[in-house]
């Protein structure tokens, strides 16, 4: 378990104690319903649908933990299931847009610039991008060989991240091309957005650029290759932001 996973735990856990305290839910013996009324109650505070995701799957592990324990047989969160999110996938996945992502490389430094570029087009992850070494970059591509599930793939560099790559690496290049951890990147993004004038949708909406630009001239099939899903089904949602005729046929009208 990862320490942001193990945190998102203890706080649902610390969350699920203070409500069964304030609800005198027995936690040996609760109600059948006790389980559905959290996540109720959760919802009616206003929480996302992952949120409550991870809420429920972290008072799921402490029931699992009391079962294992044989202080309980109980299982109150067996059937408790969250409401359905009525946000589409692709409403969650929105992309900087090419007027956006030129702002922030205006008025980023060039490690950022780097950083930025690999992601908007080389499609990396933020993760990847800061692990990624010198020795990885190979001329006009770089391999990522610690991806998503530990897959390595070959990227193919764009010109402009090709150029940003080579006039960093005259800067006295370290091992890592970035090197640092995703916190301070995305502290960095934050200041260089607020100087552009652009909310910062994080690391990952570049990514999506990538996905929905590569959808939009080349196909479904080369966007997946390029980001490396091994289902064109995960790069599918790239085809609702890349498709423009329709909008392009209403203008017409």
């Amino acid at each position: 378990m990862s320490p942001r996973t193990a945190r998102a735990y203890r706080e649902g856990i610390t969350r699920f104690l203070a409500h069964a305290q304030s609800r005198a839910v027995n936690l040996l013996r609760p109600a059948r319903d006790a389980g559905a009324i959290y996540v109720r109650s959760l919802e009616t505070e206003g929480l996302k649908p992952s949120s409550v995701r991870v809420h429920l799957a972290s008072v799921r592990a402490l029931f699992r933990a009391l079962r294992w324990a044989g202080v309980t047989e109980a299982d109150p969160f067996a059937d408790a299931r969250p409401a359905k999110d009525k946000v589409a996938a692709w409403d969650k996945r929105s992309p900087y847009t090419e007027d956006e992502v030129q702002a922030l490389l205006q008025h980023a430094p060039l490690r950022d610039q780097v950083l930025i570029l690999l992601c908007a087009h080389g499609g990396l992850r933020i993760s990847e991008a800061l692990m990624l070494r010198w020795e990885e970059v190979e001329g006009q591509a770089l391999l990522v060989s610690q991806g998503k599930g530990g897959k390595s793939r070959r990227v193919m560099l764009s010109g402009t991240l090709a150029a940003a790559l080579a006039d960093f690496r005259q800067q006295g290049a370290t091992d890592a091309v970035i090197g640092g951890t995703q916190e301070a990147s995305r502290k960095r993004l934050a200041r260089i957005a607020r100087l552009a004038g652009v909310r910062s949708k994080g690391f990952h909406a570049f990514r999506h650029y990538a996905g929905t630009r590569i959808a939009g001239a080349l196909g479904l099939e080369d966007a997946a290759r390029h980001l490396g899903h091994s289902s064109i089904e995960t790069t599918r949602v790239y085809a609702k932001w890349a498709d423009t005729s329709l909008s392009n046929a209403l203008r017409d009208w």
